[in-house]
């Protein structure tokens, strides 16, 4: 019978054997093995199994009604992409669209031939985008914009526009110019058709300037996503107020305590019937959290302020110079 030592030398012995057959094992399983080639899978993506890619110029040589089409793409930012080894572009029209080869099948190689007698390609045997729901429209962007966009889409998949149905394509139109994307004196026109609540606050007296064209929803709003309240760029309410207004940014020796973060405390950011969008006007804004001045106006008589209290608070937002009341070491005069 062998003895302790012997039996834990043999174990010892066992595991020093399997060490590198482990360790091969797990390199193996860390190293990529597709079990299709990548256009394969691109077909699967797209869902035509029966075409083959064919390329832009092979469908365009044989159908010349998508030619402005094709001439705005070779001018965008997706047409210019193109892979130096290979001189072809890196996103083409079967990037979306799918494989061609079954659309362009009926037309002869006769291209003359093909516009005399007005043949088109058979659009219906490409994928049909528009009809897809759209998170699988939003899909076929992601594909390439999940790993390239970011961090402008990495909260997409959570962003409220994403869970309410909204995709790429309802803001991003890919074929109506080189653009492929709405311009900023566009943008909020486009905006205002889902958020009409924004468009009618905006008519009002008091407005930043979306309807002057001098700024636009996004300088404020990270449309595909963010981690603050109501897809704000900035980590706050006032960071992102203060991306403009550097004035009221501070810090301040005496600030206004109510405005340190939440500038919406005093304003509405779309549109106010009262001066510098304030949510009320004054007095009765402040008055909301401060009780009214007293004054001796006669001897014997005390009666309450009633006119704008910026005729003489005029750094509501904070100030570094003492009140009146106050002493420089800022206490209350006896």
């Amino acid at each position: 019978m062998a003895s302790a030592r012997t039996l834990r030398c043999i174990k010892l012995f066992i595991l020093v054997a399997l060490v590198p057959v482990i360790s091969v094992s797990c390199a193996n399983l860390k190293q990529s093995h597709p079990l299709l080639p990548t256009r394969d899978y691109e077909k699967m993506i797209v869902g035509r199994l029966d075409a083959e890619y064919v390329g832009t110029s092979n469908c365009v040589s044989k159908c010349h009604a998508h030619d402005k089409i094709s001439d705005d793409f070779g001018h965008s930012i997706h047409g210019e992409q193109i892979k130096p080894e290979t001189g072809l572009p890196l996103v083409n029209c079967e990037s979306c669209h799918g494989p061609g080869s079954l659309a362009i099948a009926h037309l002869s190689d006769d291209t003359e031939e093909n516009s005399r007698l007005k043949k088109k390609c058979d659009t219906s045997k490409f994928l049909d985008i528009m009809n897809l729901p759209p998170q699988a429209q939003s899909l076929i962007c992601l594909k390439c914009h999940s790993a390239a966009s970011i961090p402008a889409l990495a909260h997409w998949r959570s962003s409220v526009h994403a869970l309410n149905d909204v995709s790429c394509f309802d803001c991003h139109k890919l074929h109506q110019g080189p653009q492929q994307k709405v311009s900023r004196d566009q943008m909020s026109e486009m905006c205002f058709s889902c958020h009409p609540q924004v468009q009618a606050e905006n008519s009002l007296f008091s407005h930043h300037p979306l309807r002057e064209k001098k700024m636009s929803c996004v300088d404020c709003h990270e449309v595909h996503g963010s981690t603050q309240e109501r897809l704000l760029k900035g980590n706050s309410i006032k960071e992102t107020c203060t991306r403009c207004h550097m004035e009221k940014q501070g810090p301040f020796a005496f600030e206004h305590g109510d405005v340190t973060e939440n500038c919406t405390n005093c304003h509405t950011p779309h549109g106010s019937v009262n001066n510098n969008l304030l949510n009320a006007s004054m007095p009765f804004l402040c008055l909301q959290c401060h009780t009214g001045h007293l004054a001796m106006e006669t001897p014997g008589l005390k009666s309450l302020f009633n006119n704008r209290c910026t005729d003489c608070h005029s750094q509501v937002h904070g100030t570094d110079t003492p009140s009146q009341a106050l002493t420089g070491r800022g206490t209350l005069r006896q």
